[in-house]
């Protein structure tokens, strides 16, 4: 065997290298180490390739990160025309939600790219249509998109960054613990939310999203009537 050929990696995939093998193989490693680990060199190993052939596909690892963000964008639903826009923007935001449950990584960058690719723009201009045929104006489709996201990406950043299992589990004995190092007295209404309410045994802290997203679309149907958001 030739040097040469030694140091050439062994393909790993059956799948022909192209930009959207490239971009999943980005995905997937991004999803096991974190965003962090992403380098040319290993995603080439991932593949089975010399790191030059990534090239070919993408001109260079930011041109990998805005994929990145379009491939997590492209699994999130559209919101259905045949629904309300109240009915499809809550379809919507439990679909980002999944999304980036899957791929925690990309809450720091679902917003942050500057170079935006179809699957994105297609969401986005979809999600405001939803809104400007519910009855939004152009203005009140702009600060509607803008609670709705921000709602869903925090309880998702919330959610990624908790010391439990958000569906439940051992919220209730952490509380308990946190409570047993400070004497409960002096922390009354803590207390009394630790122990009536998270150390029930059906209480899970991923419920409280669906409550916070009726109480978003709730005010924003109110909003929705107000002169500064109906018409233009």
């Amino acid at each position: 065997m030739s040097g040469q050929e030694a140091r050439t990696p062994e393909r790993r995939r059956s799948e022909p290298l192209n930009r959207e093998t490239v971009l999943k193989a980005a995905v997937d490693l991004a999803d096991e180490a974190g965003v962090g680990a992403l380098t040319m060199r290993k995603l080439a190993e991932r593949l089975g390739v010399e790191a030059m052939s990534l090239y070919h596909h993408v001109a260079n690892k930011d041109a990998i990160l805005d994929g990145m963000v379009d491939v997590v964008f492209g699994e999130v639903g559209l919101p259905p025309d045949e629904l309300g826009w109240k009915a499809a923007m809550r379809q919507r935001a439990v679909s980002l939600r999944d999304a980036l449950s899957r791929h925690r990584w990309a809450i720091g960058l679902m917003e942050s790219r500057t170079n935006p690719g179809p699957r994105t723009l297609r969401h986005h201009d979809a999600v405001i249509g939803s809104l400007r045929t519910g009855g939004f104006s152009v203005a009140g489709a702009a600060h509607a998109f803008s609670l709705l996201d921000s709602y869903v990406y925090g309880f998702a950043l919330q959610e990624a960054t908790l010391p439990f299992e958000a569906s439940g589990g051992d919220v209730g004995e952490l509380a308990e613990a946190i409570l047993d190092s400070a004497p409960r007295s002096a922390f009354p209404h803590l207390t009394e939310l630790a122990v009536r309410h998270v150390a029930q045994p059906d209480y899970a802290y991923a419920d409280e999203f669906a409550i916070g997203l009726d109480l978003v679309l709730d005010g924003l149907e109110l909003r929705r009537a107000h002169p500064d958001w109906s018409g233009d």
